[in-house]
């Protein structure tokens, strides 16, 4: 066995259903011993209140190649309660899965709610996940994909915007201008040293008041400056509203107002409405990082076609009808108002979706408005 060098399981674990609970594996002992192996339909549910699915595609090819046929809705897609995922086959062939399938939906969906939220807080200003070194290493892409799922513009992450096709940006850290001595030296620094394509967006807040490093920036790169950056907002001193409205004043009194100021550090939704129309764009990283995952749970509701399931779940195979964003959870040979969420995933072991990350971008945007007016963004 190859020594493993990080804390970090292999892709052969996961596929091989390893990455799993260990009672998972003696279900399977015990079914084999008995000779049972019975068809049975699962339901992955969401919780009551609004969230974004995401973690499909993951969740598609652990379970391409098995025996099953699957339904879920379009990545993208809110959610707000009842089945989001149909499972039907043989449970030995999938039920070790259960543990990874959850995993793999319910953080990237807590990632990418986070930052559907975000992101309606927003409105038309510009939002730039910065959170990845927030969660381990080997979970970059994932972040990175689900809050452009939940709808940010931009990811700063290196080798996640590579692994989901996706260039990272991004500025510069405190650590530049401390170890170089001033801010003018990290200014000039990075103009000389950078790709004339990436944007002169320079960090304002290392040694002193913000709006006087703002002025020095200016005359440090005078119309090469695009864009300045405030960090750190729970631990500078002062209100942050306060200050970009001097930050503001100074680029007025410098006549360049056409200077973007973008705000980060510690920012999270309820601070970007407070903002919003002071700030071009925000930085944001636990928020949506740190996010929760959505407490999917899964359970067996039919076995061999009799609707069974356990205490407090309603037996059955379902599936859910949407009309004007108004669900209904009907059983799954009845219909109701409104189109199907639920459409094939898998069928037969064979994934049969595209997966587009615009799509599922495009799809959690459009939703933000109707939503809106319902009030599932009023805090």
């Amino acid at each position: 066995m190859t020594e493993r060098r990080y804390d970090v399981l292999t892709t052969e674990e996961i596929d091989e259903g390893r990455a799993t609970a260990a009672y998972f594996l003696r279900t399977e002992a015990v079914l084999d011993d008995v000779g049972a192996d019975p068809t049975v339909v699962a339901e992955l549910s969401a919780p009551d209140g609004w969230n974004l699915l995401s973690g499909l595609e993951d969740a598609a090819t652990l379970l391409e190649g098995l025996p099953v046929d699957v339904y879920a809705p379009p990545e993208g897609t809110p959610i707000s309660g009842g089945p989001v995922l149909r499972i039907q086959g043989p449970y030995r062939a999938f039920g070790r899965y259960e543990s990874p399938l959850l995993g793999f939906l319910a953080h990237a969906s807590g990632i990418a709610s986070a930052a559907w939220r975000v992101r309606a807080a927003a409105r038309d200003r510009t939002v730039l996940s910065f959170g990845t070194r927030r969660q381990h290493p080997a979970l970059g892409a994932m972040v990175e994909r689900s809050a452009l799922v939940g709808g940010v513009d931009g990811i700063g992450n290196v080798a996640g915007g590579e692994a989901i096709g996706v260039e990272a940006g991004g500025t510069m850290p405190h650590a530049l201008a401390i170890v170089l001595g001033s801010p003018e030296a990290a200014w000039h620094g990075f103009d000389e040293a950078i790709d004339p394509d990436v944007p002169r967006v320079m960090l304002c807040d290392t040694f002193g008041d913000e709006a006087d490093e703002v002025g020095r920036a200016a005359d440090t790169l005078g119309e090469a400056l695009d864009g300045v950056r405030l960090d750190t907002t729970s631990s500078r001193r002062g209100d942050m509203r306060a200050i970009v409205e001097d930050v503001r004043w100074e680029l007025r009194r410098r006549n360049r107002e056409d200077v973007d100021v973008l705000v980060s550090g510690g920012i999270d939704a309820a601070e970007i409405e407070r903002l919003r129309d002071v700030a071009d764009g925000f930085g944001v990283g636990g928020t949506i990082a740190n996010a929760d995952p959505v407490d999917f749970s899964l359970n067996v509701v039919a076995v061999d076609g009799e609707p069974r399931t356990k205490r407090g779940v309603k037996p059955g195979a379902k599936t859910i009808y949407r009309e004007d964003y108004q669900d209904t959870v009907v059983a799954v040979d009845e219909t109701a108002p409104g189109e199907e969420l639920l459409e094939p995933l898998v069928l037969d072991g064979e994934v049969v979706r595209e997966f587009g990350l615009d799509a599922s971008t495009a799809r959690a945007r459009d939703a933000i408005e109707p939503l809106r007016e319902r009030g599932v963004f009023e805090r």
